[in-house]
Parts: structure tokens; C-alpha cells; sequence
């Protein structure tokens, strides 16, 4: 068996640690490479060498194809793996590794530039007799003019594009100029190149994909479906294999259209063939990925088969170790993406610090992650932190082991999507395989409705309880408790934040691990069964409850209870008030701050300028993701602080706009 003697990994987060994974099984060395803000990441740590490329901005880094090939040669790698994103579908990458020496971990140059431009990918699959929508495709001046013979709503898409990245969906005329000369810009500032093109929107499909296998030597297999329908911002967020959609016989005839395409490229590493299914079940070509995916990992759960290792041994000159016949689906895997986002804010990335990592563990259970501790969640990368993967038997009891494992899966300090996939994967529709790509569009509102609705079954004195027990342990003892709050009393208030109620709560009686509360006349027995790194154990009125808790420096506190979370604060300490002050300082009608930290890329207006409500006066972006400011009503512009490049965070004045009758006066 070829091996390499050393990888260099191109990326970072949970890809560059998951290549690291199977690289090590091979015992091979690898190297990392990392900007200055990655520096004591997951990634950096799992590797065996590791070199810094330069500081955060991404064309000085991950993007740099020089500086890839310049760590690559000082540190004697034979071979770089590129992940997914970043460089992974990069022509130049390949020519450099090729230049130099080094192998390239991936399919050959033809393939990337013919199926990594989308334009060109659907004229040639559409030459060898697949279906496909219909689309327009060339300059921005020609776009426009032949948008009228357009069928709305139609995709906006990079040509370039992957991922869920530059694209968007436009119902009406009037919105397209606008929604085309963002996505250019956004694929500009992502691929590389501003190409774009417009394709027929089909109205609910599902989104199933085929992972394909090839070699050097011609041989070419399949490895079956995901389906990734579950999406929000036409990112997938849960995917499942096999699909609980596909009948045997279209599975059969889509696992031949995606070898049809493959085979006439002469592809020779890991890529996936993506279709749109519609309600008849008619599957139309939609894009191909030369490269590893997020969601490669139901794929191996369900087939046995390390794709990461099979794709290094491929680039090593090994010839595929499977034939088809070989290829089998066994049992059912769900794959949950977990964000730093708030879902009920429009999925909105939350970058900060993490208070709490708690991930759950068990049979069949695999968390693909980018970070193995707290840690702060940076504003300029992509915003997911892992995956959550689970196999059994049978899609249900992978249902049944995704809720489980979900409630136990404990981000705090920001936000994240747990709560929202939890109720994903208890929606009847979901369970009832009545999904498409609109679900989320669909349903979140309800989704979001439920998070609350769970919240609210739950006893508020049971979280106020379990953060007070946990705010006492932390500052003292329990033999000491009551040389804190002033034994000298009969009876202790304290009142406690809760999201944004206050409660009081009176601490009656406490001995050993026995406390007595009482919270609006109701009585509430509580014993501390256990206490390990942030997790309490508590009975509360013969209930068992589990709870997550931490505070940050500033002592705003954080609680989880079956999937549930709460802010949480006592109000009886003296906390730094300007922290508290800084998200509401200031913020009047007329003053426009960013929802997240990121960076300027485009302001549209200057002092003395009419701003017409609805307008965007500029463009802030943050993971990946461009962030329109807009004028909530008529005014004139009387203060710009910031210019394109500047970093900006939430407390950060960008614009002030007055009323027109104001500047009158």
C-alpha cells in the first residue's frame, strides 16, 4: 500500500481535525496551518506540526494559496488535503501542489474547473441526456436584459458557489438587481470570482445528493443518498441517510445518473453528485462538489466506509478498495450541524464566549467538532461549531437517539440552534417524512413557538433553584453557606433574573445538601443529589431534574434543562453596570449599530444624504454572511462613523440619521 509521510491540512475547524482523524489511522504525520485568531484552536492542537499563515483576513490565510505552498514545503509535506470550503476546489491550488511536487488530495484539475463553475457544469451534464432546470446565465448587463422572459421566482447563484453560500431565492422583478449585485459581490469575496447565473426555482423539492468514489485506474463507485432537505438559508442543517423519500427503483436510476457524470469526467476522488427531487419524484441535476462534504458522515455510518481514508489512499496511487457489490446501506444515520446562531433572530450568527461545553456521548454516537473546550466563537470564520451524528437501526430509533442526545448537547454563553433542531426532530412532520427544502420557511415560526411552549412546562422556580444552589457552591462551600447570606437570619431573599422576570426567592432552611425554598408561597424541597464540572443533579418536590449552569465574568449566568435554556442573574450582587449598558446605550431610532461583530464591506450613504426607509446604508459581514443595515424610516444622514475595512462590534455607533423636520428646526 502507497502512503504519504505527510499531510498538510489546508483548513480549519472540525474538517481539518476530522482529516487529521483518519490521516493518524493511516499513521501518517500532519501539519496545521492557522491564522493568528486560530492559534490555540482545536485544529492546531490535533496536528503534529502546526505554522502560522498570517492574521485573520481570510485572503491573507485559508485563501492564500502561496502561503498553503510556502508552510507546505518548509515543513516537508508530501501532500495537502484541502477539506471543504476555502481552497478545496481551488484550480490554482492544484497547479501550485503540481508545480512543487506535492500531491493534491483531490480529483484532477479538469474536473474542479469544469464542475466547480456551474454555468459550464450544467452544459456539459446537460449534454449527456440528465435532466436539469432551466437558467440564463452570463455579464450583469445580460442577466438583466433577459430577466424578463424570467418565470419568478427564480435562484440567484455564484458560479463558483457551495455550500448554501451566494445564493438567493427572488419572488419578484423588482427586488433582482439588487439581490444579483450582492451575490456577486458576496462570490467575489468567497470564490474569487463574481460570476453569476439564474436558474428555475422548483417549489418545494427535496435535496438529495450521491456520494461518489473514484480512483486513478477507472474505477468508479457509489456509495447510495443523503437526504439534506432540512435547510435554512439554503445551508442544510440536518441530513439523513438513506433517504426516507427515494423509492429502489429511483435510488437505482440516481445512483446511475451521478456514475454517468463521474465516469464521463473520469473523476478519481471523493464528490457528490447534488439533485432537486420535486413531489413526483423527478430528480433534476443541480450541482457537483469535487470534494469531501459537511454531511460525509451519515454516509459513513451507514456504509462502514472512512471516505477521508479512502480518498488519501486514492491520491496516494492505491486503487479503490470497494466495488460496488461490495457497497451496502445498513441502519439509518442522522446528522444534526450544530450553530452558533439564534434561530429566533433570523439565524443570525452569535460569535463570544463560551461558557459551558457539554457533549453527550454513547453507542453509535460521533461528534465531529472544532472545539474540545470553552472558548470565545470568533465573528469571522462560518459560524458552525460541529456535528452531531447518530446511527441505529431504524430511522425512528434515530430519531429517538438524536432528541436524546440534543437535550444533552449544552453550548452556553451564545447562541446556538440545539433548541431549534431539538423540535426539528420532534415535528410530525418531520417524523411523518413530509419535508423540502421550505421546511424550516415553513415551520419555524411554529418550531419557535414550541422552544417557548417547552420552556414554559417546566416550573420557573425549578431553573431559579438550580442557579441559586449553583451560585452559592461556586463562591463557598455548603458547610459555609450561611456565613455568606448571614445565619443570623431566620429566612434569606434573594431575588434572581430570570431571562427577564425577577423572582424572589427565600432561602428558609438549609442542612447538608437539604435546602428549603420558597417561591410565590410555594414550597419547594430541594436535595443536591451531585455536582460535577457545571452539571447539578436535584431533586425538587420528588423530581429528578439535570442542570447545566455557568456564569460569565460579569456574572450574567446561564442554565440548561432537557434542551431548555435560560439567562439567568443575581440581582442582589453588584455587577458591572456598563457591561450591562452597552447593548441599550445610546441605541435611539435614529442610531443603526451592527447585529453581530464583523467587518464593513460597503457603506452607501455620507453626511447630508437623504436616507429613504427600507435602503440599505451599508453592509456589514460577519461569518460568512452579509448583514444589511437599513433605514427603518425617512431621514437625513447626520453622522457616518466608519469607512469599508473597518472591524465593528455591537456596541459600535455606525450611522445617525435625523428627521427631516429636526434638521429644520
Amino acid at each position: 500500500m502507497k502512503l504519504f509521510k505527510k499531510i498538510l491540512v489546508a483548513n480549519r475547524g472540525e474538517i481539518a481535525v476530522r482529516v487529521m482523524k483518519s490521516a493518524k489511522k493511516l499513521h501518517i504525520r500532519t501539519v496545521a496551518v492557522y491564522s493568528e485568531a486560530d492559534r490555540n484552536s482545536l485544529h492546531v492542537r490535533s496536528a503534529d506540526e502546526a505554522i502560522c499563515i498570517g492574521g485573520n483576513e481570510l485572503s491573507d490565510t485559508y485563501l492564500n494559496t502561496d502561503k498553503i505552498l510556502e508552510a507546505a514545503l518548509s515543513s516537508g509535506c508530501d501532500s495537502i488535503h484541502p477539506g471543504y470550503g476555502f481552497l478545496s476546489e481551488s484550480p490554482l491550488l492544484v497547479a501550485a501542489c503540481k508545480k512543487n511536487n506535492i500531491t493534491f488530495i483531490g480529483p484532477h484539475t479538469q474536473a474542479i474547473t469544469l464542475m466547480g463553475n456551474k454555468i459550464e457544469a450544467r452544459k456539459f451534464v446537460e449534454e449527456i441526456g440528465i435532466p436539469m432546470t432551466k437558467g440564463i446565465t452570463g455579464d450583469l448587463k445580460t442577466l438583466f436584459e433577459q430577466s424578463p422572459n424570467l418565470t419568478f421566482p427564480v435562484l440567484v447563484k455564484a458560479a463558483a458557489g457551495g455550500g448554501g453560500k451566494g445564493m438567493r431565492i427572488v419572488h419578484h422583478p423588482d427586488e433582482l438587481k439588487e439581490v444579483v449585485e450582492s451575490t456577486s459581490r458576496e462570490a467575489l469575496s468567497y470564490f474569487g470570482d463574481e460570476t453569476i447565473y439564474i436558474e428555475q426555482y422548483i417549489e418545494e423539492p427535496r435535496h438529495i445528493e450521491i456520494q461518489l468514489l473514484g480512483d486513478h485506474f477507472g474505477n468508479l463507485i457509489h456509495l447510495y443518498e443523503r437526504e439534506c432537505s432540512i435547510q435554512r438559508r439554503y445551508q442544510k442543517i440536518i441530513e439523513e441517510s438513506p433517504s426516507p423519500t427515494l423509492t429502489p427503483e429511483i435510488r437505482e436510476k440516481m445512483g446511475a445518473a451521478a456514475i454517468a457524470i463521474g465516469r464521463k469526467i473520469g473523476y478519481n476522488s471523493a464528490g457528490t453528485i447534488e439533485f432537486l427531487v420535486d413531489k413526483n419524484l423527478n430528480f433534476y441535476f443541480l450541482e457537483m462538489n469535487t470534494r469531501i462534504q459537511v454531511e460525509h458522515p451519515v454516509t459513513e455510518m451507514v456504509t462502514g466506509i472512512d471516505l477521508v481514508e479512502e480518498q488519501i489512499l486514492v491520491a496516494a496511487g492505491n486503487p479503490l478498495r470497494y466495488s460496488q457489490d461490495q457497497v451496502k446501506q445498513n441502519g439509518h444515520a442522522i446528522e444534526c450541524r450544530i450553530y452558533a446562531e439564534d434561530p429566533a433572530n433570523q439565524f443570525l450568527p452569535s460569535p463570544g464566549e463560551i461558557t459551558l461545553l457539554n457533549m453527550p456521548q454513547g453507542e453509535n454516537v460521533r461528534i465531529d467538532t472544532s472545539i474540545d473546550r470553552p472558548e470565545t466563537i470568533l465573528s469571522f470564520y462560518d459560524p458552525m461549531i460541529g456535528k452531531l451524528v447518530v446511527w441505529a437501526p431504524t430511522r425512528m430509533e434515530a430519531i429517538l437517539k438524536t432528541e436524546e442526545m440534543l437535550k444533552n448537547f449544552v453550548i452556553q454563553g451564545i447562541q446556538t440552534n440545539i433548541p431549534y433542531l431539538l423540535q426539528v426532530v420532534q415535528h410530525d412532520a418531520f417524523l411523518g417524512n413530509h419535508i423540502s427544502t421550505k421546511f424550516c420557511d415553513t415551520h419555524s415560526e411554529q418550531l419557535l413557538l414550541a422552544i417557548q411552549q417547552q420552556k414554559d412546562k417546566i416550573q420557573k422556580g425549578v431553573p431559579v433553584i438550580g442557579f441559586l444552589i449553583h451560585s452559592l457552591l461556586l463562591n463557598h462551600a455548603p458547610s459555609n453557606i450561611w456565613d455568606t447570606i448571614g445565619y443570623w437570619r431566620n429566612r434569606m431573599m434573594v431575588p434572581v433574573k430570570l431571562d427577564h422576570e425577577t423572582i424572589e426567592v427565600e432561602i428558609e432552611s438549609y442542612s447538608g445538601n437539604e435546602f428549603h425554598f420558597q417561591i410565590d408561597e410555594q414550597q419547594f424541597q430541594t436535595r443536591l443529589i451531585s455536582v460535577h464540572n457545571q452539571i447539578l443533579e436535584l431533586l425538587i418536590n420528588q423530581m429528578s431534574y439535570r442542570v447545566y449552569v455557568s456564569e460569565n465574568n460579569k456574572g450574567q449566568g446561564h442554565l440548561t434543562i432537557s434542551g431548555v435554556h435560560y439567562d439567568m442573574k443575581r440581582e442582589d450582587f453588584l455587577i458591572d453596570t456598563e457591561f450591562y449598558a452597552s447593548a441599550d446605550q445610546g441605541k435611539d431610532a435614529g442610531s443603526y449599530f451592527t447585529p453581530m461583530p464583523g467587518k464593513v464591506i460597503k457603506v452607501n450613504v455620507k453626511p447630508g444624504d437623504e436616507a429613504v426607509r427600507g435602503s440599505i446604508l451599508l453592509v456589514v459581514e460577519a461569518m460568512k454572511m452579509e448583514n444589511n443595515i437599513v433605514a427603518t424610516h425617512d431621514a437625513i444622514v447626520e453622522l457616518v462613523t466608519v469607512q469599508v475595512g473597518d472591524m465593528v462590534d455591537t456596541d459600535k455607533l455606525l450611522i445617525k440619521l435625523h428627521d427631516k423636520e429636526i434638521l429644520k428646526d
